[in-house]
């Protein structure tokens, strides 16, 4: 098994990869939503947030 040494811990390799990939697809995912919305018509962003806070009871007006 391939081993490191993390500040007096032994971390399997596997589990960095692992963490490394949940890092990559969380930063992919938070793109791709930044974009989306950063290109999406501004009344339809509107109304996204808008039915979101409702569906949440959270008062907006």
């Amino acid at each position: 098994m391939n081993n490191q040494t993390i500040v007096g811990q032994t971390v399997a390799a596997p589990a960095i990869a692992h963490t490394r990939a949940k890092l990559s697809a969380a930063f992919l995912l938070g793109a791709a939503l930044v974009f989306l919305v950063g290109f999406a018509h501004p009344q339809a962003v509107h109304d996204a947030a808008h039915d979101t806070r409702h569906s949440m009871a959270f008062p907006c007006h």
